[in-house]
């Protein structure tokens, strides 16, 4: 069941309280001048600036917006005054007129939620079946035992204070599990975030936002460790720089990332660029175990010896849970199991042997299962940035693996991505106007009931169902 919360009017003085853990890393000028500019509208009546009309769709789709949603008010330009700064009016247009999903309201969603209102988006819907228990009261600060959240739906108790936050952002609370929506709920949404669940629930949801060419990202924590994956299918994105003295020329970067346009315009005596790039992403089924390090790491021991062991251990994580059923290891027999998985898994990526120390086992495995406060700020801030920057199409985003370890105090990010032929084709899959096929004309996922996840014993038929799909895939050549 759906519902949608009503916020009380904001007043005319009234404004969010002051974003956290959101850094915009580069000020293009002409935001800032666009910024100062508009200070004149201030005080007068809500007058609409005049409308940029800018595309919604993370994964480079069709859809624009409304005519009479694509501007900024002056209030709002008042109220956002310091981001607008930041990212520009166009920006701020495009985060104010996103519908972003947000499953499961644990800690580490918490923070994402509250960086997202406080950011302006238009709405953000709570999925989550599940109702309060102590355990949540540790970690995650919009609920509270003191007006007796204990017992509710966890999505509704932590609607209200986010309400509280930012009154013009639209908040839906769902309360029906993930697992009873079918792949065309999740193409209402411009972004997908899945947090804290299984694996086969993260492949469902990225199988079903690829089919809907919706962006997705999953992320989890266990107590000071924790990982953020994004699939944007395929993101254009604008960066604004001084220009140096060598020009900047189309070109292909990377193997997932290349350079489209630039565009250089001089004033005085100051020469800017604006040069527009696009990322290539694979699947939360491909880079959560098959796919390998970058060649830059598997070429020099010493980036090898940097990669945290947290990532060898998250992927034997991952198997772990999907072989036991969702269970963590807690009996002697599963930690020696997951130990040796966890070899197995830094093997494969090439990783040195005595990188994986008993210390650090010890330490991933004690950590299982908690949720520690200051974790859940660092990974939620560091993804609703990244969702900000992808809904303004400005800024490099993650590409797609982030592990943070909380003993190194880092967050590393990793392009995980398959080799060879296989890996060159996949990453084309959502180039151009290529679109997702159903498996023999069916819908994706679907169990007896008709929605995503299925039936039981649905764990190795769901990765066949995802393999098949990208199988399916023609490359846009």
């Amino acid at each position: 069941m759906e519902q949608t919360l009503d916020p009380p009017p904001l007043a005319d003085n009234q404004v969010p309280a002051p974003m956290q853990n959101i850094q915009a890393q580069h000020v293009p000028e002409e935001a800032v001048m666009a910024a100062m500019a508009n200070q004149a509208f201030v005080g007068l009546p809500p007058t609409q600036i005049p409308p940029t009309q800018i595309p919604t769709s993370t994964a480079n789709g069709s859809d624009s917006l409304p005519a009479d949603k694509s501007t900024v008010s002056a209030d709002e330009v008042a109220l956002y005054d310091r981001q607008i700064r930041l990212w520009g009016i166009a920006a701020q247009a495009k985060i104010q007129n996103s519908s972003v999903l947000l499953i499961t309201m644990r800690a580490l969603a918490g923070e994402i939620a509250k960086n997202l209102v406080l950011a302006g988006i238009g709405s953000l819907t709570l999925l989550d079946d599940s109702p309060v228990t102590e355990g949540d009261l540790g970690a995650q600060f919009l609920i509270s035992a003191g007006v007796n959240d204990i017992g509710q739906n966890r999505a509704k108790a932590a609607s209200a204070a986010l309400a509280k936050l930012n009154p013009r952002v639209r908040i839906h609370v769902d309360t029906e599990r993930v697992t009873s929506k079918g792949p065309g709920y999740f193409a209402g949404f411009d972004v997908v975030i899945a947090t804290d669940l299984s694996p086969d629930s993260f492949n469902i949801i990225n199988t079903a936002t690829r089919l809907n060419s919706k962006a997705f990202y999953a992320a989890g924590t266990h107590g000071l460790y924790g990982f953020i994956f994004s699939d944007l299918i395929e993101h254009d994105y604008v960066i604004e720089r001084e220009a140096s003295n060598i020009p900047t020329h189309p070109k292909q970067e990377t193997r997932t990332r290349s350079i489209l346009t630039v565009q250089r315009k001089t004033t005085g005596s100051k020469t800017t660029e604006s040069v527009t790039k696009r990322e290539l992403y694979s699947t939360w089924l491909l880079a959560s175990d098959p796919a390998a390090l970058p060649d830059e790491y598997l070429h020099s021991r010493r980036r090898l010896k940097s990669v945290t062991p947290a990532l060898s251990c998250l992927r034997a994580l991952w198997d772990f849970t999907q072989l036991r059923a969702g269970t963590l290891p807690s009996t002697r027999e599963d930690l020696k199991l997951f130990t040796q998985m966890a070899t197995q898994k830094h093997k494969a990526l090439s990783l040195p042997s005595e990188t994986l120390r008993p210390e650090f086992l010890r330490s991933f495995l004690q950590n299982l299962g908690s949720e520690l406060a200051p974790v859940a700020a660092i990974v939620g801030g560091q993804l609703a940035q990244d969702v900000i920057n992808v809904l303004g199409h400005t800024q490099q985003p993650i590409q797609n693996m982030v592990v943070f370890d909380g003993e190194r105090m880092e967050a590393a990010m990793f392009p995980l991505h398959p080799e060879g032929a296989l890996g060159a084709s996949l990453l084309s899959l959502g180039a151009g106007d290529a679109v997702v096929p159903p498996v023999n004309g069916g819908a994706l996922g679907m169990g007896s009931g008709g929605n995503v996840g299925g039936d039981g014993g649905r764990s190795s038929s769901i990765l066949a169902l995802a393999s098949a799909v990208d199988a399916q895939q023609q490359p846009v050549s």
